[in-house]
């Protein structure tokens, strides 16, 4: 009897475990790529030759040459410390500041890339062609983008492999859905792509409008909440120009201090990040 309640405990802890701190499979996937996502950013950015690698270790050098100067200047390598971890994450959130400004312009201007499309398929051009008429009758933002595709279709005139360059140059989650209809109608034909891409324009002038709103409001408080985490650490730099100040830092007591409120910062930080943050459509189709 013993060994059967020490059994159905045994396999209660076990489905506690599973259930509540087993991740799911899809969140390891998604862990393991983290060098697809960072170089989907950097493309985002607009440094799509700048490699995951080659971010890390320009963000350490930084750090590093922060940390070195700063100890020279304050003689305090806590402080130094503190300066050299922000500068190590500044091109990161440089990068991410400039990877949602282009999706925010992209996504204002894919539905008129949609209506586009679907106006050149109802005029008569064949797939590639009302492809490359975006290079010259696109959006601004896009025109390079799609003036590649052209390229590179006249250059072998493969359609797929065009497509899949152009994918990875947009590295959008909305360009996907586009690029694959576009492939599915390709390879299998159909009618109903025109009807499928006045879907989705429809869709995104929806939720276009409605994130605008929700960003509107909530602009100040993340402005503010930011101001509030800089504010800190402007003053500990500020205060770090004075000897017996930065001196007062060298000790077990000062640094206690700079990682309390370090500590402090970053759960901030990232609270007012997952608060304020709407959802961001992931890349599903590469």
């Amino acid at each position: 009897m013993g060994a059967v309640v020490g059994l159905l405990l045994g396999a209660g802890l076990l489905s506690i475990w599973f259930a509540c701190f087993e991740r799911p499979e899809p969140t390891r996937r998604a862990r393991a790529g983290w060098s697809e996502r960072t170089q989907d950013m950097l493309v985002q950015a607009g440094a799509p030759r700048v490699t995951p690698a080659g971010l890390v270790l320009t963000s350490a050098v930084l750090g590093l040459v922060t940390f070195v100067l700063g100890a020279l200047l304050t003689a305090s390598p806590p402080i130094a410390g503190a300066f050299g971890v922000i500068v190590t994450g500044a091109p990161t959130l440089v990068m991410r500041a400039r990877a949602r400004r282009r999706r925010v312009r992209l996504r204002a201007v894919w539905p008129e890339v949609i209506d586009d499309l679907v106006s050149a398929i109802r005029a008569g051009l064949a797939l590639p062609e009302a492809l490359i008429a975006l290079s010259e009758r696109g959006p601004e933002e896009v025109r390079g983008e799609f003036r590649q595709f052209a390229e590179d279709y006249r250059a072998t005139g493969r359609f797929g492999e065009s497509l899949d360059a152009l994918k990875a140059r947009l590295a959008d989650p909305v360009a996907d859905r586009i690029v694959e209809a576009l492939r599915l109608t390709r390879e299998v034909g159909g009618t109903d792509l025109g009807r499928l891409l006045r879907t989705l324009a429809r869709m995104l002038r929806e939720d276009l409008r409605t994130r605008g709103e929700l960003e509107a409001r909530q602009s100040w408080t993340v402005g503010g909440a930011r101001l509030a985490v800089a504010a800190p650490w402007v003053v500990l730099l500020l205060l770090s120009t004075r000897g017996e100040a930065a001196a007062a830092y060298n000790s077990a007591a000062g640094v206690v201090v700079l990682l309390a409120g370090a500590g402090c910062c970053v759960l901030a930080y990232v609270l007012m990040v997952r608060i304020g943050r709407l959802p961001e459509e992931a890349r599903v189709m590469r």
